[in-house]
């Protein structure tokens, strides 16, 4: 299949689904079960996911320390992540590993611990962000938020 193709059908895929699964360090993603859904997640004969969409919300990730590292084992193409939910961790700031994702056009860090508008300033390096939720952050808080 195309890299065309491949854009086009896995838009259409379900999320590859790690939340609710109490999850500390990306690194434990690649030892745990991700939630099945109505529809299964296909995967390339490599064995990896071909979705777009990973959720990591409801979990107590302080950092993304590897995350490239396990996106590229889960995902056959990373390059085309495009939807990443992080919400409802411990995240205190917004990690630069986001910012290597550039077909990212959804980001929900809402419900973290944000605490630095600055933080925020990264994501100007995403072409493609339509989406971004910060809500529920101490950044709230700070004048000029909206």
């Amino acid at each position: 299949m195309n890299k065309r193709n491949y854009m086009n059908t896995s838009v259409q895929e379900p999320p590859l689904d790690y939340s609710f699964r109490s999850i500390h360090v990306t690194q434990d993603l690649l030892s745990e079960e991700p939630r099945t859904g109505l529809r299964p997640v296909r995967h390339a004969k490599s064995g990896k996911s071909m979705t777009q969409s990973l959720w990591l919300n409801n979990n107590v990730l302080t950092d993304l320390r590897d995350f490239n590292h396990a996106v590229s084992q889960l995902l056959e193409h990373p390059e085309n992540l495009a939807w990443i939910d992080l919400s409802f961790n411990d995240l205190t700031s917004i990690d630069p590993v986001l910012t290597t994702f550039f077909n990212l056009s959804v980001l929900y860090l809402h419900g973290n611990s944000i605490q630095r508008l600055g933080e925020v300033n990264k994501l100007a390096a995403l072409p493609r962000l339509r989406s971004l939720t910060l809500h529920g952050n101490p950044i709230e808080e700070e004048k000029g938020y909206r």
